[in-house]
């Protein structure tokens, strides 16, 4: 009795029908002779609440599934799938609430689909999330009406589903193309002409016609009496980390997207390139203190290492101790690598603290500083300004705006490789600074 009552609804339009007859009595007080006529009404209004009832309880007529995908992808666009089945031998109309995770605050979902009898349907959805983490949605609540819909009978599925919300895989996927030799037609990327290579010995051969005679091996051609040369091959498999910096600095959002969530999409995204460029991928996250360390590694499977790393990095945005990430650096990163170090520095003096450590790591890698550009600030100075508080304003942004620039100059005077994007163009800026040094074999 208690589930029945539980899944019992009255709709509007049974209230509407309550006014509506009183209403009618209300005006039987002054036109008495349509008071018979009125109960008539009630009885006819009541004989069809029972006939709604009867048809909806009379067996158990809808079934419903939601359909999750294996994980969510962050700040990007995720398909929900709802499965509807109809087995009532009359059309029924649905209105169907889900109960989406408490991170995404909607409250006002609501789809009304219309079932022909015993039909199948299928509908779907789009959720953005953006952040990572496990997210568990409620139940999936179906409300079955028939005839006149004066009551509805609520269907209950699929209570607390999980699904993982993991770096975005699907921005990854987007730039797989870079990885091919004919790359270049995605607006914003750039083809960048090979100017130079670094090379790695292979073996020793006698000399032909043709051969560069810059890589004569003197001694070997001693020892056999014929000209030898030293025979080389592009060098592959160059070690590269991404280094995140998971301090306060990089929990300011961006279209609802924090820069530290904007920094692992790209790093996840990064590391599939250059996985099938043949270069070795590493990670590292810091901030008071060293948190993750994965060591380079070639192998296509260690893609999945890198994203389960990258999907369970946690951090209380305390201040970030650059000492402390030189000396791990010096002791754990012993060969020559290349340093993609996502950072964010809003403040020309926030950048000199830290210059010392940067130059140290740079002088044995080869760093590239990864910052943002403030957009909300560059959206402030655009804006025309019609009053004192607003003129204000602008200097102030245009101040940081210069600020950004002098940072880029400085590291740059240092020999530091820099890159200055917006956070939506983080990804595409990264992998072309990744092209960039490989092209011009700086590494």
């Amino acid at each position: 009795m208690l589930k029945f009552i539980k899944s019992l609804y009255l709709s509007q339009r049974f209230f509407y029908a309550l006014f509506g007859i009183s209403f009618l009595f209300l005006v039987s007080y002054w036109a008495n002779s349509i008071y018979p006529f009125i109960w008539l009404i009630v009885l006819s209004f009541l004989v069809w609440v029972l006939v709604e009832m009867i048809a909806l309880y009379k067996n158990s007529g809808l079934q419903a599934d939601r359909i999750l995908p294996e994980k969510f992808s962050n700040s990007d666009e995720n398909e929900v799938f709802l499965i509807l089945e109809n087995h009532y031998n009359f059309n029924v109309e649905l209105e169907v609430i889900d109960e989406i995770p408490i991170q995404f605050q909607k409250r006002d979902f609501l789809k009304r689909i219309t079932l022909a009898a015993n039909e199948k349907s299928k509908t779907t959805y789009l959720l953005k999330p953006v952040e990572r983490g496990v997210y568990t949605f409620g139940s999936l609540n179906c409300y079955a009406l028939f005839g006149l819909k004066l009551i509805k009978r609520r269907y209950k599925f699929n209570k607390d589903q999980q699904v993982k919300v993991y770096p975005s895989f699907i921005q990854m996927k987007k730039y797989d193309f870079l990885a091919l030799d004919n790359r270049i037609t995605m607006q914003g990327l750039k083809k960048i002409r090979k100017i130079g290579h670094t090379m790695e010995f292979e073996q020793i051969k006698e000399y032909v016609n043709g051969d560069d005679i810059r890589t004569i091996n003197w001694k070997a051609t001693a020892k056999h009496g014929d000209l030898m040369v030293n025979q080389y091959q592009d060098e592959r498999s160059q070690p590269i980390y991404s280094i995140i910096d998971t301090s306060r600095v990089m929990k300011m959002p961006f279209e609802g997207l924090k820069l530290l969530d904007y920094a692992i999409n790209s790093s996840l995204a990064f590391s599939n390139i250059a996985l099938k460029k043949n270069d070795k991928v590493g990670l590292l996250t810091f901030a008071n203190k060293i948190q993750q360390f994965l060591p380079p590694n070639g192998k296509k499977t260690h893609l999945q290492t890198i994203l389960e790393t990258l999907y369970s990095i946690d951090t209380q945005f305390l201040d970030s101790d650059f000492g402390l990430l030189y000396a791990y650096a010096k002791r754990k990163i012993t060969h020559r690598s290349m340093l993609m170090l996502y950072t964010n520095f809003e403040h020309i003096s926030a950048l000199k603290r830290q210059l010392p450590f940067l130059k140290a790591l740079n002088r044995k890698h080869l760093l590239v500083v990864i910052f943002f550009k403030n957009t909300e600030l560059e959206e402030v100075i655009s804006k025309p300004a019609s009053n004192i508080h607003e003129i204000a304003e602008q200097t102030v942004a245009t101040q940081f705006k210069d600020d950004k620039d002098l940072m880029v100059n400085e590291l740059q005077r240092h020999g530091i490789q820099t890159v200055l994007t917006s956070p939506k163009n983080l990804t595409v800026n990264t992998i072309n600074k990744y092209l960039e040094v490989k092209s011009k074999g700086l590494l």
